[in-house]
């Protein structure tokens, strides 16, 4: 069983229909980690745009082969065996990262609860889900998990593949572009514009939030929009069992790894828990908490 991704960030009607763009804003499409990507670039010629395209397929597929829960990975490697050996870039990239968020939320943020996930969703006693990311060993030489354990990124991946792509497309020149990986990564903005509209959605789809992004990332999580297995408890999970306290949380940051995975904790955090953790993390700011 996977998990279906619904969007809870799109750019604003008013950008989409806007015919003065149409010819400058070159739009790729594509799919990766369960879910619908797609980028906007702005000022680029078509030919200049498809080479582009091409080099971004090749990173998500690279990111995918290290993290992805959806298709032949490290991770499910690791979580089949409980070791792995001489892991990728990306793979100790999101290790380090997540370890950083999982203490500044005082482990609202684990991902770790990937068993626990599996067991709503195919029925059995969630008591017995192995979980608690402090069980996972990861040093110079690999990755190993207790027996009964398994990751998934998912809470992150999508904010990070953003920024590898950003850092991308920054290397390559282009400076105006919106990446959207369900988790929103802007660069500059459109020609002529200040910034790229963006719209915050909530669970049931009405727009809560008009935000213009600029070098700035966002990220929103909505717990209850998609619900696991025969009892439909909301996909957003704690080791410990406590039910989601929000029902949508918006982030924005430098990172959309950062936005990504603090936008994901802070649905199971009260509001003093969510400003201790937001004061490690100066860049990031809560745009959004109902």
């Amino acid at each position: 069983m996977t998990l279906t991704r619904r969007r809870f960030l799109t750019l604003s009607a008013a950008m989409l229909a806007a015919p003065a763009h149409a010819g400058s804003i070159q739009h790729w499409q594509g799919r990766a980690f369960g879910a619908d990507l797609e980028i906007r670039l702005s000022g680029a010629s078509f030919a200049a745009a498809q080479t582009l395209w091409r080099a971004v397929t090749r990173q998500l597929e690279a990111i995918e082969r290290q993290v992805s829960l959806y298709r032949a990975s490290e991770v499910l490697r690791l979580n089949t065996t409980g070791v792995l050996v001489n892991p990728g870039a990306d793979m100790r990239q999101l290790v380090t990262l997540s370890d950083q968020v999982y203490r500044a939320t005082k482990g609202a943020f684990d991902p770790t609860v990937q068993a626990l996930w599996q067991a709503h969703a195919e029925g059995t006693d969630p008591k017995d889900a192995q979980t608690g990311w402090q069980h996972l060993q990861h040093n110079a030489d690999g990755l190993r998990l207790p027996r009964g354990m398994a990751l998934t990124f998912n809470g992150i991946a999508q904010g990070y593949a953003a920024d590898r792509v950003a850092a991308l497309l920054r290397a390559r020149g282009f400076g105006n572009v919106l990446i959207d990986m369900g988790e929103v990564q802007a660069l500059g903005a459109p020609d002529g514009q200040k910034n790229w509209p963006v719209q915050i959605a909530g669970p049931d789809g009405g727009v809560l939030q008009h935000v213009g992004l600029r070098d700035r990332a966002l990220a929103t999580s909505s717990p209850a929009a998609t619900r696991v297995g025969p009892q439909a408890v909301p996909h957003i999970l704690h080791p410990d069992g406590r039910k989601p306290l929000w029902q949508t949380v918006a982030v924005s940051a430098d990172s959309a790894a950062v936005a990504d995975a603090l936008s994901t904790a802070f649905c199971l955090m009260t509001r003093p828990q969510i400003d201790t953790a937001l004061a490690q993390f100066p860049q990031a700011r809560l745009e959004t908490l109902i």
